[in-house]
């Protein structure tokens, strides 16, 4: 994909050298402002997203966490998923080298550079002006599959079983994108391939995310309030703090880790493909004062050429189109180029109400 490279950022702080030389202090480029600040949400801890198990779904009495799924899907967008099906091993190997990648000199780790303007390398992504205010995040962002998209360069040879480990944890998420798909389309009443059919030699990136203690968590976000591009997208936190929250009815909803659990998330290209059934939801990280927080996220989505609108079945008289047709090679480039700000990217889909 081309993205533009001539971005006026300003200076970008390396997070974790940020807090080592001064801990006590939050620059001013850091701090939101106050509709955007933690300590000014409304936050509910007392409601939970919903947990599938996926030994159920796929048993004899599959029906009934279908009917499970599809409840999750409609009322939330978010869910856990457990038994899914990947060794408790990998997730634990995967998180063990991505905090190992973190914990490298500053040096080693700017051997991946993530350029403005790019998506793929060590840095801040999604920063397009020297006015915008910053997350208190650094992350390292790869290319997966199809193999066109990525950037061997940027892939890390330190810790040395990085690649290997990726590699395979990469593999067994893209397995479960597969069969997740196929459950979803289930919850729809259409043809169980249809998604998997369609979007052809699918498109999946990662993005590894370190957020380190901050002085003042309720004046910062680890990462803005957004929506995903993709189809769907896996999570893999650790259990040190509650960091993911997601709006539900204007309030945030802190995503409790459970552990070997996975998050899962309706991108954007879902809401399209269902014309809204299923929706797209708003999330962002906070940070913890005295904590360290990691979270690995894989975003699965159709082939850069497939042609996206909603798909017939789900439109009617009374749910009429309520999005445009367009190339998703498009929506990408557009998604990639754009700030971090709430479902602001999918208004490129919608068709305008007259």
């Amino acid at each position: 994909m081309v993205v533009p490279s001539k971005v006026k950022t300003g200076h970008l702080d390396d997070i974790q050298e940020l807090r080592r030389v001064q801990p006590s202090v939050v620059p001013e480029r850091y701090v939101r402002e106050n509709d955007e600040q933690p300590a000014q949400s409304m936050v509910c801890t007392s409601l939970e997203v919903p947990v599938i198990n996926m030994q159920n779904l796929e048993g004899a009495c599959g029906y009934q966490e279908l009917a499970r799924l599809t409840a999750a899907c409609q009322d939330w967008g978010f869910f856990q998923v457990m038994n899914h099906g990947i060794e408790e091993g990998l997730l634990d190997a995967m998180e063990v080298v991505a905090r190992e990648f973190f914990m490298l000199p500053l040096e080693e780790k700017e051997k991946y550079p993530l350029a403005p303007g790019t998506i793929q390398g060590y840095g801040h992504a999604f920063v397009f002006s020297e006015e915008q205010k910053l997350d208190w995040c650094n992350m390292l962002a790869l290319g997966v599959e199809p193999a066109f998209i990525r950037n061997p360069k940027l892939w890390p040879t330190k810790p040395e079983n990085f690649s290997e480990t990726f590699e395979l944890y990469s593999a067994k998420v893209r397995s479960l994108c597969q069969r997740l798909l196929i459950h979803i389309a289930q919850t729809l009443s259409i043809s169980s391939d249809t998604f998997n059919q369609m979007f052809g030699e699918a498109v999946q990136a990662a993005r590894i995310n370190y957020y380190p203690p901050c002085a003042r968590p309720d004046l910062v976000l680890g990462l803005s309030s957004h929506s995903d591009g993709s189809a769907i997208t896996v999570l893999q936190q650790d259990t040190a703090c509650v960091g993911l929250q997601v709006l539900k009815d204007d309030t945030w909803v802190p995503v409790k880790p459970l552990p070997h659990a996975l998050v899962i998330n309706i991108g954007d290209t879902l809401e399209v493909l269902t014309n809204g059934k299923y929706k797209s939801v708003e999330h962002r990280a906070v940070t913890n004062q005295d904590r360290e927080r990691l979270s690995i996220v894989t975003f699965y989505a159709p082939s850069y050429d497939v042609l996206l609108g909603p798909l017939p079945e789900l439109v009617t008289q009374n749910e009429p189109t309520k999005y445009k047709t367009y190339n998703h090679g498009e929506y990408s480039r557009h998604y990639v180029t754009s700030r971090l700000q709430g479902k602001k990217t999918l208004e490129f889909a919608k068709i305008p109400y007259h």
